[in-house]
């Protein structure tokens, strides 16, 4: 087991790294998840990263309290819009509403998470 954590972290961590280079593609959510399975995996590899300058201070608001930095909520919202109104304009009804859904339910759970 630990081994599959340790490829999940690794590959969570590679993901949030592109997603520092890819519009809507998520940075932060990964490097959480990222920590979270260092930390059943390797000790070493969750110090460095719950230590490390750019993503510490979010993986350790997260702990503590749940938070969400204001810009990470900015571009989650707006991402969730984004893919919420391409939806509307690609897909016939009623898949059409699907990511609309998604985009309601999970847009009202992150502006809901406490601010960073």
């Amino acid at each position: 087991m630990r081994l599959a954590y340790l490829a999940g972290g690794a590959i969570s961590l590679l993901l949030g790294l592109v997603g520092a280079f890819v519009p809507l593609l998520p940075t932060v959510p990964f490097v959480i998840l990222a920590a979270f399975c260092f930390a059943r995996s390797s000790p070493r590899l969750e110090t460095w990263l719950v230590g490390h300058r750019r993503f510490g201070p979010h993986i350790q608001a997260w702990r503590s309290r749940g938070a969400i930095s204001p810009a990470g909520k900015r571009a989650a919202l707006f991402a969730f819009a984004l893919s919420a109104l391409l939806g509307l304009m690609l897909l016939a009804l009623p898949w059409s509403l699907i990511p609309l859904l998604v985009a309601l339910v999970g847009g009202r759970w992150i502006w809901t998470r406490p601010s960073q």
